[in-house]
């Protein structure tokens, strides 16, 4: 079996060739032309996103087309294929790769999974969907561990400004123009029910929204065994400050710090910083520990 992913899960490339998932890329498309999100870097993209105001760029998913491609590539050596995409509530994505898959027929036996989440908590069930298929797990299992993963996973982040969102028109213009007048930093998570935003907080200030955060990974996992992935976009400080208040209010296991794509980062600018969370007991089993 062959896991497929998108460009949202936020995976290092070596990551990637470690656990030998494929990745079908999003696009971002600047005025002068579209380019894949995996050849520009954080910093490089979001550098070009300042000096861009008050422009922005947009996002575009992988085409039906695309999908179709990577598949009867892959089903050349492996007609098994999981493919494992950014929540159906933010994105068209695993739409798109159900086309995809309907158009290669009988040439690959592909099953599409919608994580419900985007970021770390995407990237947390390809790694465990690739390890269990090297393990060599059923299908069955298989979905049925990304279920449960997919339940307990927290995917959280505030904001320094909410330019962005109101830019690309996640949220109305007069919303953003209240909250900038009053400095709000939203506190965001993702919904496990339909894979939406939904904010849980909002905060004056971003240690405040920090400190919010930690408090409410704290109510939702007490003492449980965590994977935490804190992540930024450029934002290297406050990601910083947020790790050292979820090592002081979670049961850390594993920790790491990581960047958040600049497909996401169109919508959040760089000034966004948060976490993925998850128990180890989900996932100790697979992956390594350290």
């Amino acid at each position: 079996m062959k896991i497929v992913t998108d460009s949202a899960a936020d995976m290092p490339a070596a990551e990637l060739q470690a656990l030998g998932v494929v990745e079908a890329p999003l696009y971002i498309q600047f005025p002068e032309g579209e380019i894949s999100s995996a050849d520009i870097s954080a910093d490089d993209f979001y550098d070009r996103l300042r000096a861009m105001r008050p422009a922005l760029p947009t996002t575009a998913q992988p085409s039906a087309g695309v999908f179709a491609q990577i598949y009867q590539q892959i089903a050349e050596t492996d007609r098994e294929i999981l493919s494992v995409h950014i929540s159906s509530g933010l994105s068209g994505t695993s739409q798109a790769a159900q086309v995809g898959a309907s158009q290669v027929g009988s040439t690959a036996d592909v099953t599409v999974w919608d994580t419900m989440t985007l970021s770390g908590g995407e990237r947390f069930q390809v790694m465990v969907a690739a390890a269990a298929a090297r393990a060599g797990w059923s299908l069955a299992a298989i979905q049925q561990r990304l279920a449960d993963l997919r339940a307990k996973t927290e995917v959280i982040y505030t904001l320094e400004t909410l330019e962005y969102l109101a830019r690309g028109g996640r949220i109305g213009r007069v919303q953003a123009l209240a909250g900038a007048v009053l400095k709000i930093k939203p506190i965001i998570r993702v919904e496990h029910s339909d894979g939406k935003y939904s904010t849980v907080g909002k905060n004056r200030n971003i240690s405040q929204a920090l400190a919010a955060i930690a408090e409410h990974l704290h109510s939702q996992y007490g003492n449980t065994s965590l994977w935490v992935t804190t992540l930024h976009g450029q934002y290297a400080e406050q990601a910083d400050a947020l790790t050292n208040l979820l090592i002081g209010k979670l049961n850390v296991a594993r920790l790491e710090t990581m960047r958040i794509s600049p497909v996401l980062g169109v919508h959040t600018g760089p000034g966004i910083v948060g976490a993925a969370v998850a128990p180890m007991s989900l996932m100790e089993d697979l992956l390594p520990t350290n």
